[in-house]
């Protein structure tokens, strides 16, 4: 049986035990989630550009940017056959809300106050979300505590009390204390509600921390490494990932009149583009159609924009969507949150689902020994347990070991390829050949006698790890 199917079993065992009917919904709610698309928030202080961010990922203006009244409430964008848009209420009851599109973005109608609401919940017909609902949180340390509360309720394991989304991606702009205790709440004890691979950070509105100067996202990949190599933040969020959520969301929604306003600024002499672009209040007085552009694509977006469209790098407008996706960061966002979310979704969707019978179940029930049965032998749990030690440098070995380690346990990506270090798309063969390299290179580890006790028992971890490749490359 697979990880799912075990979990699955579980949920069903356990219901079927209860005789309170609030545990059986509660259980019967994890049952049905294990089925649904991965959950993934969207977090971080007020301004971060979350929103924008969200838009950038899904292709499409959905959620607004400004500081309407919804922007205080949890809002969940996922896959559906028309747009809709449900309000679901803090009595537990639900309702379908009006709305229209304002600037692309759904705007909506709550006819009730803010406070009454638990969560919206908008259905939009989307390739991108089929696979991950993606979640917009109100903003951490908002002025209005009640606001930030909303966000803290709905992300924190406390206890035994489960999350109620699987991963996170959480903005950064400058790393403070309060983002380090944010992931702690998030992660609750590292292992049963949260894991290093169930996080990834994103430096947003990257293109700011150059001074929006035309090399802003080469710095902005700098800093991002410090960051990434911070002992806090890496047992909490190894991967941080520059983007400017700005230009990749425009790049997604370029219209054409916006590539001839920038079009018609690249053919004015040079002299006169430079001090045009030497700030943005310079720009944005120069003409309203000018204004608009840099609310769309910031500073930076501008001049990058100006500059290719000058140097003739792009001819068009579907040309210059795609130069400013490209220099966004957001395709690289999205291929680690294929690698660290999309790859392992049923571990994830797996420690979720358990930490909800953790929250409700008798520990002394066959159905909770079930559980500490399924955590203890499932290789993905221990996988996920070893990745924590790993990177939290409570493992022996030596950093060679230790990087491979990490990697062959899926610290780069569930996928064969990525454990082994492989590039995208090579040969069977390779990947084989690779695999039983590793195999025997950690066997070795796992039997020798001068190793320590815990790099053994972590190698023969490993090993089965590599075992695994080689049954889904014969599979295969």
């Amino acid at each position: 049986m697979t990880l799912l199917a075990d979990v699955r079993a579980v949920l069903d065992r356990a219901a079927a035990e209860s005789r309170d009917p609030a545990v059986r919904a509660a259980i019967g709610a994890a049952r049905r989630r294990v089925d649904e698309p991965l959950r993934v928030a969207i977090a971080g202080k007020v301004k971060a550009g979350k929103s924008t961010l969200l838009n950038a990922l899904v292709g499409e203006g959905l959620a607004p940017t400004d500081a309407g009244e919804c922007t205080r409430i949890v809002t969940w964008y996922a896959d559906g056959p028309t747009y809709a848009v449900t309000a679901h209420l803090r009595d537990g009851g639900a309702e379908p809300r009006p709305f229209d599109r304002a600037g692309g973005a759904v705007r909506i109608s709550l006819g009730r106050p803010a406070e009454q609401v638990d969560h919206l919940e908008v259905r939009v017909p989307s390739a991108r979300l089929r696979q991950h609902t993606l979640i917009d949180t109100p903003g951490i340390a908002s002025l209005s505590t009640d606001v930030s509360l909303r966000t803290m309720a709905f992300l924190e394991a406390e206890g035994e009390r489960a999350t109620q989304t699987d991963a996170v991606l959480y903005l950064l702009r400058h790393m403070h204390a309060s983002d380090v205790r944010f992931l702690e709440s998030f992660h609750g004890d590292g292992l049963a509600g949260g894991s290093p691979v169930n996080a990834v950070g994103v430096l947003s509105r990257a293109d700011e921390i150059g001074g929006a100067r035309l090399d802003a996202m080469e710095a902005a990949a700098r800093v991002a490494a410090r960051y990434a190599a911070d002992e806090r933040l890496r047992r909490l969020c190894p991967v941080v990932v520059p983007v400017a959520g700005l230009l990749g969301a425009a790049g997604a929604t370029l219209r054409e009149d916006e590539f001839r306003t920038l079009a018609a600024v690249a053919t004015e002499p040079m002299d006169a583009i430079v001090e045009l672009l030497l700030t943005a209040d310079r720009f944005a007085d120069s003409a309203p159609a000018r204004r608009a552009v840099l609310e769309r694509f910031g500073l930076f977006g501008v001049r990058l924009g100006v500059r290719l469209i000058r140097e003739q790098k792009v001819l068009d407008s579907a040309d210059l969507a795609r130069a400013l996706t490209a220099h966004s960061g957001i395709e690289r966002l999205r291929e680690v949150f294929a690698a660290q979310f999309a790859g392992r979704s049923e571990v994830l969707k797996a420690r979720s689902a358990l930490a909800v019978l953790d929250e409700y179940l008798d520990p002394e029930s066959a159905a909770a020994a079930e559980v500490e049965r399924i955590r203890a032998s499932a290789h993905e749990f221990v996988e996920l347990r070893l990745l924590h030690l790993v990177r939290s440098g409570r493992l022996p070995g030596r950093p060679g070991q230790l990087a491979e380690m990490d990697r062959l346990l899926g610290g780069d990506g569930a996928a064969a390829h990525q454990r082994l270090g492989l590039p995208a798309g090579v040969a069977p063969e390779a990947i084989g050949a690779a695999a039983r390299s590793a195999l025997a290179r950690w066997q070795a580890v796992a039997e020798h006698p001068l190793s320590a006790r815990e790099l053994r028992t972590a190698a023969r971890a490993v090993a089965r790890s590599c075992e695994a490749i080689l049954v889904q490359d014969q599979q295969g």
